[in-house]
């Protein structure tokens, strides 16, 4: 491959094509159906997939096939085939996974911004879904083109572009098994679904953490009553706040669950410490938007890279019960309900920890109040298989050639891609390039979202490095 003839024919299919249909996609609010009980009766799920269809059968993509793929009462999959070069039919097949539904909107987008109407500024593409993860489609189909631009060979690819990743991916396993005998088996897995420390080079994620949700209800009362009754009746919120520290350390933030403290891999140790030596604390602290003199909870870059990418944590991330301030009267509620997230280490059973964080929330209730703990859909998290020497050596290249000279870098992910672990144990043997464009203040799945585009297209460019090392291996 002709780096420098790859570069300016990516740069134009972005700049022509990706973004202004990108652009558009931003447009349609079809969040995924854990936020939208009602998108079977909504048109946005099959306009975003009939949008992405549409334009795959105007890229002229040698012996492409692409097909709307629907289960009765599930969302719409795009299911993508490219046969393999001619001569190099036996050289496998690689699978490239992406989704198109989004999360909510959230609040807190600056003046100017909002999740379903595109802005382009400063390089970045801003609205929700672009870079969570509307491209994944339009980089790894312009990944192949960009090979079959310059005549260079690439094996059998099969594109999977689901529409429940943000709800865990619970009509995934329905299609893989459907489309099982058409998808064969995968020995490249290529994954654009993931973050980057940074916007100048390639980030490889070798591991992901699970995540575990569920309801906590406490309840104290039949009916609310007046506060004078305090002192009498205990609070709802008080007894909530004593099982929280069941589970959590109020001051460290440590997780008291045995189930969830499982040992660090010593290699992914050396990752998390070479990763420090690139992104140090000033890198760690642009990404998040403190506010104030707020900032992480280390001033050690290695020990919050492993605490994002291997450490459990609890997050309470949605509440019921609690009436909006205005209308907040002196009362004493009956009852108090939080939404708790807990990320789980790559190598956790997150059956085995549901059943551990319920046990413990739901023992001995404190002054005999009501407690449950619903468990929602566990996904556990991911750990890559060893990488295969000519992967390293392509992703290395890849990011030399389409990053300025800066090569790959390994890093974990603290998030959860419910179709990696399930990847990983249909397909053992394969390898995987997990990656994406979440970086710095992207913020996916809060307010001001955007889309690195220079990065959207020296990643693109690496994905073609890697199909033409698969092909040539």
């Amino acid at each position: 491959m002709d780096h420098a003839k790859a570069r300016a024919f990516i740069n134009a299919r972005w700049d022509e094509s990706i973004i202004p249909t990108l652009s558009d996609y931003i447009r349609i609010p079809n969040k995924s159906p854990a936020f939208d009980a009602e998108w079977e009766s909504k048109p946005h799920m099959d306009d975003a997939v009939a949008m992405f269809h549409d334009w795959c059968l105007g890229e002229p993509i040698d012996g492409m096939r692409a097909e709307v793929v629907k289960l009765e009462g599930r969302t719409p999959l795009l299911f993508i085939e490219v046969p393999a070069t001619p001569g190099c039919e036996d050289k496998g097949t690689v699978m490239m996974y992406g989704h198109y539904d989004k999360q909510p909107e959230f609040d807190g987008w600056r003046e100017g911004l909002s999740p379903w109407e595109p802005v382009i500024k400063d390089g970045k593409l801003y609205g929700r879904g672009g870079a969570d993860d509307g491209y994944a489609m339009f980089g790894s189909l312009t990944g192949i083109r960009t090979l079959q631009d310059q005549g260079v060979p690439h094996g059998r690819a099969v594109i999977i572009i689901e529409g429940c990743e943000e709800s865990g991916s619970s009509d995934l396993p329905y299609y893989i098994e459907h489309l099982r005998d058409r998808i064969g088996s995968p020995d490249l897995v290529v994954c654009l679904d993931a973050e980057c420390g940074n916007y100048t080079q390639l980030w490889c994620n070798t591991n992901l953490r699970g995540n575990l949700t569920g309801n906590l209800k406490v309840r104290v009362l039949s009916e609310g009553v007046h506060s004078g009754g305090s002192g009498i009746v205990v609070d709802s919120f008080r007894v909530l706040r004593q099982l929280l520290d069941r589970v959590e350390d109020p001051l460290t933030g440590e997780t008291k669950v045995p189930a969830l403290a499982t040992a660090i891999p010593p290699h992914r140790i050396e990752e998390a410490r070479a990763s420090a030596k690139v992104l140090d604390i000033e890198n760690l602290q642009e990404k998040f938007p403190f506010v104030g003199n707020g900032g992480p909870v280390s001033d050690d870059p290695e020990t919050l890279i492993l605490n994002m990418t291997w450490r459990a944590t609890m997050t309470v991330t949605g509440a019921e019960g609690l009436p909006a301030l205005r209308d907040a009267g002196n009362v004493l509620r009956p009852y108090t309900t939080v939404k708790l997230s807990f990320r789980l280490p790559p190598n956790c059973d997150p059956v085995k920890a549901g059943e551990d964080v319920k046990r413990i929330l739901e023992a001995d209730p404190p002054y005999g109040a009501e407690v449950r703990f619903d468990v929602h859909l566990p996904n556990p998290g991911w750990d890559a298989p060893p990488i295969a020497d000519w992967l390293s050596a392509a992703m290395d290249e890849g990011s030399k050639a389409f990053f300025d000279g800066n090569g790959v870098m390994y890093t974990g992910t603290g998030g959860t891609i419910p179709f990696m672990s399930m990847l990983g144990e249909m397909f053992p043997d394969a390898q995987f390039l997990v990656t994406g464009l979440l970086g710095p203040h992207s913020n996916a799945h809060g307010p001001n979202e955007f889309l690195h585009i220079a990065c959207g297209k020296g990643l693109t460019g690496c994905v073609a490095a890697v199909l033409e090392a698969h092909a040539a291996r």
